[in-house]
């Protein structure tokens, strides 16, 4: 009875010291593709928009502000037809009033978000042919027709009926801004306040 019972104590910690084992390590597997094309993005007037100096009473206290709507030329050259699309990013992140997907215009003393500002692509052109813009929220996985650049997704184009990108070695289209400014009944405009939106736009190869 007592060997009997040794053999099944014994089998028992064998097994435990296997299934300990093999919880003991895991595998890590690295994965990508090296492109032999590059891609560079390129806006005109060195990306930047000015607004010059508002005076605040002429911004409304109890809804947001539009501010006229600028345009600058967005151009993406590659040295070949390159599967790609843009990433935006929200330099001024946690700074967009009442939007998700909107990017910010900056804080008034660290805490009150000014306002927020929206991007969107018009009149997109790839290789010298009119390109629909289409965006992904799930890096890349679907697609669906969309013009605006968000914090949330990528954009690329498609020359097809289908929602799927199209290699492009050059790619223009303008880039239109456009700003709105939170309700002053929620912002301190004792002093002079700078509205400081900045987004960084970065090619994804797909």
């Amino acid at each position: 009875m007592s060997k009997t019972l040794n053999t099944l104590l014994g089998a028992m910690l064998v097994a435990g010291s296997a299934n300990a084992f093999a919880a003991s390590s895991v595998d890590l597997t690295i994965t990508g593709m090296i492109t032999p094309s590059a891609c560079t993005p390129a806006l005109s007037n060195g990306g930047a928009v000015d607004y010059g100096k508002i005076s605040a009473k002429d911004l409304n206290p109890d809804h947001p502000t539009s501010l006229a709507t600028q345009q600058i030329q967005l151009n993406v050259n590659c040295d070949a037809a390159t599967l790609m699309a843009l990433e935006s990013k929200d330099n001024r992140e946690g700074s967009a009033f009442d939007s998700l997907y909107d990017f910010g215009l900056g804080l008034i003393d660290g805490t009150e978000k000014l306002g927020a500002m929206e991007l969107r692509v018009l009149s997109p052109v790839a290789d010298g042919v009119s390109v629909r813009t289409i965006a992904s929220e799930d890096s890349g996985s679907t697609w669906y027709n969309e013009r605006y650049l968000m914090r949330t997704n990528i954009l690329s184009v498609t020359n097809t009926s289908t929602d799927t990108p199209t290699p492009i070695q050059s790619f223009a289209a303008n880039l239109q801004v456009r700003p709105r400014i939170a309700p002053t009944n929620q912002l301190t405009l004792t002093n002079e306040v700078s509205i400081d939106g900045s987004v960084t736009l970065t090619v994804r190869y797909l």
